[in-house]
């Protein structure tokens, strides 16, 4: 999902530092372009006395407005531009008439009324403090729309966050209904020790899972371990009829990818191409780095679905795919995950050949992990941390128990 690019700018961090610091720029400049000006026209010492003055005025005049303006800029707009008419209108006439007084004090002996010099300086001070006027109500503008915006950018990454953590924990009662139907059969079959067996990795799993942020993400190698202790599990059911090969590239091993991301496809593949086969089936994976992408492809040998070859329709795919006892979650699940997480950004693609077998094609922005660090999941569960390794294949541990499908 898309967000707004825009972060608080440094210098107005501390807004008001950041206001007295504009303050005495802009009236420090002021003062020095009129000092520079009054003595390239050979003016007496006297009127540099008066650039003074006239600085500390507007300086103190422009405190006074800052104030006001700070009460009319949360006003309704007709409200804000007509009392910001007035205030202006009042301290531009009380800023004009010091700097007439204090000029007509400098030179008792001009021939050039007060009101004459009053109208003159007028005009002058209008500008002035006209410009700080516009100059201050345009930065509170900008930092209002900066706040409003950093805002929705915040609201709109919880809002990612909250869906993300939403499709993530949908994904434990779709396994958890699987795997409980599963001792609930060795229940019933008086297997008690097989099914004690399977609860105990059951909750190494959950512990494993439910310590994992739920937006978070994970290298490919700490999701391969997640999925040892989901296939120590399943194995326990298929014994020999779950063959499995994992290969994955020492570049691939430390890439990131959403936590829990491949589980529903390793589930999907034992429940559609080990279950239905009384030969069973192997379940591959393949992790590599392919250009600037990381490409992650996970085929089982099973009977397949027919989804002409290669298919971007997902929902149709489900359609076709899905089995009576199927919750219809593992799929969609992970393409709305990556449709959250990488936008348009990713490849998503299924293909189903008439020979038989189905692969599922993911590919996702590299985003490297030079040193991981060890996550909650593995401080609790005593995994250790990965390292890369070209070829990552799971043993078939010897037969423990059968289960009556």
């Amino acid at each position: 999902m898309a967000v707004l690019p825009l972060k608080p700018t440094p210098f107005f961090d501390n807004k008001n530092q950041a206001f007295w610091n504009l303050q005495l720029i802009g009236w420090g400049g002021s003062a020095l372009l009129r000092a520079m000006s009054a003595f390239a026209n050979g003016q007496p010492l006297e009127f540099f006395f008066v650039i003074l003055i006239a600085t500390i005025t507007g300086f103190s005049i422009s405190l006074i407005l800052s104030v006001v303006y700070a009460f009319l800029i949360k006003q309704r707009p007709l409200v804000t531009w007509g009392g910001t008419a007035i205030a202006l209108a009042l301290a531009v006439g009380i800023f004009s008439f010091i700097d007439s007084w204090v000029l007509g004090l400098t030179r008792p002996s001009s021939e050039t009324g007060f009101v004459r010099i009053f109208i003159g300086i007028y005009f002058f001070d209008l500008t002035l403090l006209g410009a700080w006027s516009a100059l201050y109500y345009a930065i509170n503008f900008f930092l209002q729309v900066e706040q409003q915006a950093d805002r929705l950018e915040r609201l709109e990454a919880q809002a990612t966050s909250a869906q993300l953590a939403m499709l993530r924990y949908q994904l434990n009662p779709h396994f958890l209904f699987n795997t409980l139907n599963s001792i609930s059969t060795l229940v019933l079959l008086n297997q008690t020790k097989p099914a004690n067996a399977m609860l105990t990795r059951l909750s190494s799993f959950l512990r494993h899972t439910l310590v994992t942020q739920p937006g978070g993400k994970v290298t490919v190698a700490q999701e391969v371990e997640t999925l040892k202790l989901y296939l120590e599990i399943e194995r326990m059911r298929f014994e020999e009829r779950l063959q499995t090969n994992f290969r994955i590239e020492d570049r691939a091993a430390r890439a990131q990818i959403p936590s829990m991301l491949l589980q529903p496809l390793i589930e999907n593949a034992i429940k559609y191409g080990v279950s239905p086969q009384e030969e069973g089936a192997e379940i591959s994976l393949l992790a590599q780095i392919v250009g600037p992408r990381l490409r992650v492809t996970v085929a089982d040998t099973g009977p397949g679905v027919d989804v002409g070859g290669v298919a971007d329709d997902l929902p149709a795919v489900m359609a076709t795919h899905k089995r009576r006892d199927s919750t219809g979650v593992g799929l969609a699940n992970i393409r709305d995950r990556l449709a959250q997480a990488y936008g348009d950004d990713h490849r998503f693609e299924i293909r189903s050949p008439e020979s038989g077998g189905f692969t599922v094609i993911i590919e996702l922005p590299h985003e490297f992990a030079d040193e991981v660090e060890p996550s909650a999941a593995e401080r609790a569960t005593g995994l250790p941390k990965p390292s890369s390794a070209s070829t990552v294949s799971e043993p078939n541990p010897p037969a423990k128990v059968s289960t009556a499908k």
